[in-house]
């Protein structure tokens, strides 16, 4: 599984799934904090539509960690102010990083996960629909 497809998941499903992946590698390794959460700005990139041509839309506030475990660095970068899913983030990234046995079993939980935000996705946007308003069947003879 690619880092960014896990980094959705993480950050979009359950909070405890994260921290549990994240304790299971605390639990066993040791971690070196190699940069403290911390709060900073990235300028984000946006694609104008009508010429293609790239430009800087404005910052967000993001939190950044980065870890170290078994000799392998792990970032987190989360949008807002969330120092503790920085944590998670980075250490889960180093234990992949460094390919953590925990890591093979990992994958089929994200994967489940995934499974459930698509289904929480589909019914929201079941519930938008039903208030759809079709303006061809308003028109008035």
């Amino acid at each position: 599984m690619k880092r960014r497809q896990r980094t959705e998941i993480l950050v979009e499903g359950s909070r405890e799934l994260a921290a549990r992946m994240a304790q299971a590698i605390a639990d066993r390794y040791e971690v070196k904090l190699v940069e403290q959460p911390s709060q900073g700005l990235v300028m984000v990139k946006v694609r104008e539509t009508a010429r293609r041509s790239l430009f800087y839309l404005g910052e967000v506030l993001v939190s950044e960690c980065k870890v170290q475990v078994e000799g392998s660095m792990g970032i987190g970068v989360v949008k807002g102010h969330d120092h503790e899913l920085a944590y998670q983030l980075a250490l889960i990234d180093a234990a992949y990083q460094a390919g953590l046995q925990e890591t093979r079993a990992w994958d089929q939980m994200l994967l489940d996960e995934e499974a459930r935000i698509a289904a929480a996705r589909s019914q929201a946007f079941a519930e938008i629909a039903k208030t759809k308003v079709d303006f061809e069947t308003m028109d008035v003879d």
